[in-house]
């Protein structure tokens, strides 16, 4: 503060004729004082906490922004003080100018001094309370002693009150990070909205008043339509616009409605109509004609949250009662049909529009509809991780995340994902303990899993997820199976470390379990049933159960019980066994086995088109990737299961070539220590005429990533010029991958000799930057374009491979787009690649009707065929 202007020192700092900022204003509050939190995004990301008074705002520069832990203490720095009208500010202030940024206002409201103000100001411990849109409850500044002649620093801190959160659950700076300004719903609203009670009653909206969205074709309706499916994700994308629903823990269902004829449709594409009565008739009801609904029924408990054991009773209750029509309405009176798209409407298909625009489409035709058993499933607009929260504390099974522009796609699509509250498995269950209290049948279910010696491991108990007539229903089952040995080999017979008497049963029964996570004994923390996995083997072998005794069971994939690592979901073919998936496999990250076994599950969607058709060959690291690397490119027949070999050997007197085409061919590659996988520029049915040509930028010494982006931008500027449409990915390691998708039309020898010219012509042409000779000596500060990737019996790594060197980066499609903003070729690895997993291979759509015959480009260069 400089003489009597408290506002001196700021203006000092600033040219108003440059900045948006105000230079004076804004009018005192007459009752409570205002706070303000503004985000900036200056040389570094703080937030400038500021507090009403005496006519000023009292400013600190807060680096790393409020925390909600009380032992938590965040740094708060003292800067001049500002006018009141900057508490309003949002907006960019220019470059070269004092805190050159954007600002937002983060949070805002009210604050209200405890104590004098001014005392505590001048003592050096302010206390007070905050009542904002984000921060609330009581908080401390506490100055701390500072050197002559630099800024005065204080220490903000949360006190322990109803709204303090340990850092470890929850960063609000991240959970909460845009402006207030921006309409959203907040995690308390959402709670409470979550599942709402009945659909808002509305005027009905006619079909004529609703106007089509200029994507919709005029179309006949399908006979039959496949749902899209989501794809498993531990983290929300960090990229495009997505929206946020709730998972059902429901059964999936489309709704075909054809006028008076409706047709309600499984997953499976299994016609339950005759099940589901009273909800065919509210479908009728709904006017439509040549109208297909995607969307999930479920039944909710006494807290409006899905159940799905109450919707398996249901139907069972609906089997008991008799096949009557009236009987069936009364057993599934309670079904809720949850619907959230609408892929044709009208006579119109509807799968080429964007999704905000079908579910606008969709949520004004069902404003109306006043059925108690038909709802739109809703979309909260607020940040991923506050949902998820919400949800999981509902009971939620997770959240649906979809794209808000993404086409209707009949398939498991990147554009859907699905986020899921804790880890899914299945387990034996291998006996069971007694009841305690008032619980009647059995305590808890004792589980078990085999690890890769195939030896029962004890993984723990589950007692949660229970009703009476589920506790009842299976400890009639396990009575049958009863034992008098422990299935476990490894546990002490006298002292199994389980609480109370154990009840040995038959390891033939699975429970579908979801659980926190793997403690490091090996068990898994707060499980809950959620019934038993149906499997053929199972089945078989259970005692045969009075009706009314039956055990719902869900169907589930059958898998190998195996025990999976935090955050992943291991689901191996049968004929697969994973040995020693606890070898490290990278020293240098850590991961192992079973990780790469899991990656490559994970990505098998994306990858196998890559491999499917072309000659495959392997590469193996039994030592991990320190060691010695084997390219293996033949092998037996049955050798590595789901890996075939061609039909004929490419030349005479040698082996068959490998082919995948997969999942179980892929995992038993991994399982066989193999961590890259290399293709030919080939088909195997075309093997004679490339379908592709590659360049792989080779960097040398001193060639910085600024210089590779530049290099990969003028490669594709001659392509183009050539008429020919390349593609990128990168490749994992240091280097670029340009892909040039041809006609069938060409020899090996016409390709090679084509791409050897283009390389020779850059060399020639920028002879700076590209050189046409291999060799370290060639290439110091240049950049070998290599060429002989496109000769007969040559390799380039697929696609989405992982690649043999620490790290275990991962060769990845992307689009040019991106270039500018990719920090380097090793951009993803196994660690960090599960967001990109859900682009996939979307960037490289156009990649099908790409392909463009040599001809004009030889013409254009000048180059004649040999």
């Amino acid at each position: 503060m400089d003489g009597q202007d408290p506002l001196a020192h700021y203006r000092q700092k600033r040219n108003f004729t440059l900045t948006p900022e105000p230079e004076q204003g804004g009018k005192a509050s007459k009752h409570a004082l205002k706070f303000v939190v503004q985000k900036h995004w200056a040389s570094h990301l703080h937030y400038d906490f500021r507090l009403e008074f005496e006519g000023t705002l009292k400013s600190w520069a807060v680096p790393k922004g409020p925390s909600l832990d009380p032992h938590v203490r965040r740094m708060a720095v003292q800067v001049e003080d500002h006018p009141l009208s900057y508490a309003v500010f949002e907006g960019v202030i220019p470059a070269k100018q004092y805190g050159a940024g954007r600002v937002i206002v983060w949070d805002c409201g009210v604050w209200l001094p405890v104590g004098n103000a001014a005392q505590g100001l001048k003592d050096g411990k302010l206390k007070f309370e905050l009542r904002g849109h984000k921060l609330q409850g009581r908080w401390t500044l506490v100055r701390m002693r500072s050197d002559a002649g630099k800024q005065i620093a204080w220490l903000l801190i949360k006190e322990h009150d109803e709204h303090d959160r340990p850092s470890l659950d929850y960063d609000i700076t991240k959970a909460l990070p845009g402006s207030v300004n921006t309409p959203r719903a907040e995690p308390a609203t959402l709670v409470k909205q979550a599942v709402p009670a009945t659909l808002k009653k509305a005027k009905a909206v006619t079909l004529k008043q609703i106007e089509l969205p200029a994507g919709a074709v005029m179309a006949t309706l399908p006979l039959k339509l496949s749902p899209q499916l989501a794809t498993l994700m531990d983290s929300p994308p960090d990229y495009g616009k997505w929206q946020y629903e709730l998972k059902f823990d429901g059964y999936r269902l489309m709704a075909r409605i054809d006028n008076a004829v409706v047709n309600c449709l499984t997953r499976n594409g299994h016609d339950w109509t005759e099940k589901l009565p009273q909800l065919a008739e509210s479908l009728v009801a709904l006017g439509l004609a040549s109208t297909w609904l995607d969307g999930e029924i479920v039944v909710l408990n006494t807290q409006d949250i899905p159940d799905f054991q109450l919707l398996q009773k249901t139907f069972e209750a609906r089997s008991v009662g008799g096949s009557s029509t009236r009987s069936h309405a009364r057993a599934t009176a309670t079904i809720v049909y949850y619907v959230f798209d609408m892929p044709f409407f009208q006579g119109y298909d509807l799968r080429g529009v964007a999704l905000h625009q079908r579910r606008a489409l969709l949520e004004r035709l069902l404003d109306g509809c006043h059925s108690s058993n038909i709802r739109f499933s809703a979309a909260f607009d607020a940040p991923c991780n506050d949902l998820m929260r919400s949800a999981c504390k509902l009971g939620m099974e997770g959240l649906i995340g979809k794209r808000t522009d993404s086409p209707y796609e009949s398939r498991r699509s990147p554009h859907w994902i699905k986020l899921k509250c804790g880890k899914r498995q299945a387990f034996l269950i291998c006996g069971y303990t007694d009841p305690k209290g008032a619980r009647t049948g059995l305590g808890a279910l004792l589980l078990g899993h085999r690890d890769d010696d195939g030896v029962l491991q004890y993984a723990g108990n589950v007692g949660s997820g229970f009703n009476e007539k589920t506790l009842s229903e299976l400890t009639y089952v396990l009575q049958q199976l009863v034992t008098p040995a422990s299935p476990f080999t490894t546990l002490s017979a006298g002292k199994p470390p389980i609480a109370g008497k154990p009840h040995w049963v038959k390891p033939n029964l699975r429970a579908d379990v979801t659980f926190a996570e793997w403690t490091d004994t090996g068990r898994i923390r707060h499980g809950v049933f959620h019934g038993l996995v149906e499997d053929t083997k199972v089945l078989t072998q259970m005692p045969e159960v009075p009706h009314k005794k039956s055990v719902a069971t869900r169907a589930t994939p059958a898998k190998a019980v195996v025990k999976a690592p935090p955050g992943a979901q291991v689901i191996l073919p049968a004929s697969l066994r994973l040995t020693h998936p606890d070898r490290v496999i990278d020293v240098q990250s850590g991961l192992t086995k079973l990780d790469i076994v899991n990656y490559y599950a994970s990505v098998a969607d994306v990858l196998l088109p890559h491999l499917k058709s072309r000659p495959v060959s392997l590469v193996r690291a039994p030592a991990g990737t320190t060691g010695e690397l084997f390219f293996q490119k033949h092998a037996k027949t049955g050798e590595i299961p789901g890996v075939k070999l061609l039909k004929e050997a490419l030349d005479p007197g040698h082996a068959r070539l490998l082919s995948i085409s997969n999942l179980t061919g892929l995992l038993s590659a991994a399982q066989m220590n193999t961590l890259e996988f290399h293709t030919w520029n080939a088909v195997a049915t075309s093997i004679d005429k490339p379908d592709r040509m590659i360049f792989d930028l080779d960097p040398g010494e001193k060639v910085t990533w600024s210089d590779m982006q530049d290099a990969a931008t003028l490669v594709r500027t001659l392509l183009e010029a050539l008429s020919l449409l390349p593609f990128i990915k990168t490749s994992g390691g240091k280097g670029l991958h340009i892909v040039v998708p041809l006609k069938k039309l060409h020899d090996w020898d016409t390709v090679n000799g084509f791409s050897r010219a283009i390389v020779q012509h850059l060399a020639k042409t920028i002879p700076q930057k590209f050189v046409a000779k291999s060799g370290p000596k060639n290439r110091v500060g240049k950049i070998f374009v290599d060429y002989l990737r496109n000769g007969f019996g040559a390799t380039t790594v697929s696609a989405w491979s992982v690649r043999a060197r620490p790290g275990l980066g991962v060769s990845v499609p992307f689009a040019w787009s991106e270039l500018k903003e990719l920090s380097g070729s090793g951009r993803w690895t196994i660690i960090n690649i599960s967001k990109r997993i859900a682009v996939g291979n979307s960037v490289w759509d156009e990649y099908p009707k790409s392909a463009r015959s040599l001809k004009e480009a030889m013409k254009t260069l000048g180059y004649k065929s040999v």
